[in-house]
């Protein structure tokens, strides 16, 4: 499975602005420029994107994991807090902290927490953040 989306940007840093798409159209020429993502402009940026992949990927799995352990939650609601620090290296994602609030009837603490660690460790996106990235780049 590959899913796509895509960014155009255009002009400076700090006075250019872009627009980033998925191939779901669930995000079509959304709005991004240095404003949003290091203020408080209207628009989105990358570690909020990434944010909601991690809250959605995670809660995913923990309904996967609750299953293994013969559970289903009635609810699970995750928020995934990324954190951009600006490091020797540059600015780098440094953390992202999930906070969990799920309804399971039936669980107790230790299979909830047990479900949540594996989630957590198991989730495509929190191996992501670990991944080898491979690129193409082409000069137009």
């Amino acid at each position: 499975m590959k899913r796509k989306a895509s960014a155009e940007w255009q002009g400076g840093l700090k006075d250019g602005k872009g627009i980033i798409s998925t191939d779901s159209g669930v995000l079509k020429d959304s709005q991004y420029s240095f404003g949003t993502r290091f203020e408080n402009g209207v628009g989105t940026n990358p570690e909020e994107l990434i944010a909601a992949a991690h809250a959605g990927c995670f809660s995913m799995a923990l309904s996967g994991q609750l299953g293994n352990a013969g559970l289903t939650a009635e609810s699970i609601n995750t928020t995934a807090t990324v954190t951009l620090d600006k490091t020797e290296a540059g600015f780098t994602v440094t953390e992202v902290h999930l906070d969990v609030t799920a309804k399971i009837p039936g669980a107790d603490q230790a299979a909830f927490e047990t479900a949540a660690n594996n989630a957590k460790a198991g989730c495509p996106i929190s191996r992501l953040l670990n991944a080898t990235i491979t690129m193409d780049a082409r000069l137009a």
